[in-house]
Parts: C-alpha cells; sequence; structure tokens
C-alpha cells in the first residue's frame, strides 16, 4: 500500500506523530515519518522509547537537501517568542527566527501541504505584524494558507488551551477548520483513582486556596493566577511547561499527576513515560493536543489523499467520552 509520508518538526515528544497515525488509521491510510527533528535530548528519548526512531538534534544545522521527500510537513515551532508567559519578544527573540528554517525546507522540498501550531498570542503580536510576516513568506514560497485559533477544550479535552493552527497546501482547495465538536471528556475520565502522597500540596497550601475559593464543581481544577485569584472550573486550565508547581491543583488540594497531564493532552495510555516529573511537566505543556491536530488533519488529508490518487474513507471526528 502507498504511504502518506511526513516530517515532524520542533516534534517534542510526538503529538502530531499520533495525530497523523490515528487520522490515518481510522481512514485506512498507511502513514510514514521519514524524518523527526527536536533540539531537547529528554524529548528525543521519549519519542524514541514511544515510536523507535530518535529524532535528529538542532534544525539550523541540518541540510535541507538531507530531509527525505515528504506529502506534509508537521512543525509546533517554538513558542516562547510569542507566549504571554515569555517576554513576547517574537523575531527579536533567537527562537522565533526558528520558523524560517521551516520556510526553507518548505521551500527546498514542496510537500503538498503543512500544519505549523504555536500560541494564540501569534496573532496579536506587534499589532498582527509578526503573523503577517509568517504567512507571506509562506505564500511568497508557493503556498495557500489560512490561520485559524482552536481551542482544545472544542475537541474533546477538558482543557482550555487556545491555540493557531496555521494550515498551508499547493493546490488551491477548499480547506475548512473543523467545526467545534462537544461535550469534552469528563475530568473523571482523566484524573487517576490512587495518587501518591507525594502529589498533594502542604496543608497550608490547601488551607490557603480554600480560605480564599469555593467550587462550584466536583471534580475541578483549581487555577491560581499571578495575582494570586483562585478559579475552579470542570476542565483544566492551559498545562505550562514552566509553571509555578502548585498554579492547577484537582479539588484545591494536588497537583496533576504526569498521566494525568499526557491524557489532557490526548496521549494515549500506552504512551510510555519514561522520564522524572519535572521533565514529563515540561513535556506535556510544551506539547501539542493531539484531538485538535487529529481533528485539523481529519479535514487535510482528503486533499492529500485524492493529490496521491489514493481513496480515503474520510470519517467525521468522534469523541471518546468513556
Amino acid at each position: 500500500m502507498e504511504k502518506i509520508r511526513f516530517i515532524d518538526l520542533f516534534c517534542g515528544i510526538g503529538g502530531f506523530r499520533i495525530a497523523m497515525d490515528e487520522a490515518c488509521r481510522e481512514n485506512e491510510l498507511n502513514p510514514e515519518c521519514v524524518f523527526s527533528s527536536d533540539i531537547d535530548p529528554f524529548c528525543q528519548s521519549s519519542y524514541e522509547s514511544n515510536f523507535g526512531d530518535r529524532p535528529f538534534g538542532d534544525i539550523t544545522k541540518i541540510d535541507e537537501k538531507e530531509i527525505p521527500d515528504h506529502d506534509i510537513l508537521f512543525a509546533g515551532f517554538p513558542c516562547q517568542p510569542f507566549s504571554i508567559i515569555g517576554a513576547k519578544l517574537g523575531f527579536e527573540d533567537t527562537r522565533g527566527t526558528l520558523f524560517f528554517h521551516i520556510a526553507r525546507i518548505l521551500k527546498h522540498k514542496r510537500p503538498r501541504a503543512f500544519v505549523l501550531e504555536n500560541v494564540k498570542l501569534l496573532v496579536g503580536h506587534d499589532k498582527g505584524r509578526t503573523l503577517k510576516v509568517i504567512l507571506k513568506t509562506l505564500q511568497d514560497i508557493g503556498y495557500h494558507v489560512q490561520y485559524s485559533v482552536l481551542n482544545a477544550l472544542d475537541y474533546g479535552l477538558p482543557q482550555k488551551r487556545e491555540r493557531v493552527l496555521i494550515v498551508g497546501h499547493v493546490e488551491p482547495i477548499l480547506f475548512t477548520y473543523p467545526t467545534p465538536i462537544k461535550p469534552y471528556k469528563p475530568l473523571s475520565g482523566i484524573l487517576e483513582k490512587s495518587v501518591d502522597k507525594k502529589y498533594y500540596a502542604s496543608d497550608y497550601i490547601k488551607d490557603k486556596r480554600k480560605q480564599k475559593h469555593i467550587s462550584a464543581y466536583n471534580p475541578s481544577i483549581w487555577h491560581e493566577n499571578k495575582a494570586g485569584n483562585i478559579c475552579s472550573y470542570p476542565y483544566s486550565c492551559a498545562l505550562r511547561a514552566g509553571a509555578s508547581y502548585n498554579y492547577l491543583l484537582v479539588n484545591g488540594e494536588r497537583r496533576l499527576t504526569p498521566r494525568e497531564m499526557f491524557r489532557l493532552q490526548g496521549f494515549p495510555d500506552s504512551y510510555k513515560i519514561i522520564d522524572n516529573d519535572a521533565q514529563a511537566r515540561k513535556q506535556a505543556g510544551n506539547a501539542v493536543p493531539v484531538n485538535l491536530a487529529k481533528a485539523v488533519i481529519l479535514k487535510l488529508l482528503p486533499y492529500v489523499a485524492k493529490s496521491l490518487n489514493m481513496e480515503p474513507v474520510i470519517k467525521e471526528y468522534e469523541i471518546d467520552n468513556g
């Protein structure tokens, strides 16, 4: 069977790869990841443990001519330069310029389509000029480009995580972004039944939280912002790689376990978590939400498959609320 080849840049722990594999499997298509890259050695090890191949390192040192031909390019390029948590320096930050390494690969390899992911604030960064540069760069290469801000909460995950998804394709196709689908998976399907005592906050922190806030939901995840204000919902606020240790507490009492964080990002329980809690927290906080990526890929697959003379049976995106 002919394969849909893809590459996975800034791959992290493989959220895009899982989403692509699941979307293709549901439509009786055969995907093949022919190249992946991430500079973080811990992410490389996690990726290798789960997929069997180790990502290449620094993308700035990789010659685009050495990258295999592929049909789709995926990239969750670094978001820190545009994030509300960071300094919001954009292209003034070295990491911000990493986008142009995606552009040079697209220009040379000319895949049929691509999907890029970043934080919501990219849209308004520098009064919209940063995104305008990104879109024009991609259009000048020869792609039809669209973008939209989507929320993981609308695609089955109990996590309010807004991300901008930039989709490009060579042909002038009638691509549309996926319609929001509800309900999301309940927290009861995410939270572990038995949790080690080490994840519980101190009595001091628990008492301080509960003096300030009473939740209307059970179970709930309590969020404390930088100003010390507390809110709670029957879902999680966005996981963050570098936030304070206790900024999210289940029922105001304990931190999320690594498995719970991975579940909130849509990773299946079959995904092996091989690193310590600190690294797992960082990896989950930087990951692309699998369900969100999958919903976009399912909308793009018919066009890519048709251009490859494949006949996929495209199915509607479904949510497992088990």
